[in-house]
């Protein structure tokens, strides 16, 4: 249900964006706007990356260690 509303709202910004792209250069106040909707709009795909990830498997991978890698170990050969 969050993930479809998601949808709904990113394809309302990207109407909305493509609105305000239109009269960007004659105003300053459509400037602003678009630039706010564009922020907006990442705002809510990163929302929705989040939605589609898998909790459990988030969870497992925060205990699996990771092997961190060093600048040294590029030059060791």
């Amino acid at each position: 249900m969050k993930k479809k509303h998601l949808l709904q709202n990113i394809k309302e910004k990207e109407s909305q964006i493509q609105k305000f792209k239109l009269r960007l250069e004659s105003s300053e106040l459509c400037e602003d706007l678009y630039n706010k909707a564009i922020l907006e709009k990442a705002i809510l795909k990163k929302e929705f990356e989040n939605a589609q990830k898998n909790k459990f498997v988030e969870a497992i991978k925060k205990f699996i260690p990771k092997k961190k890698e060093l600048i040294c170990d590029y030059f060791k050969n």
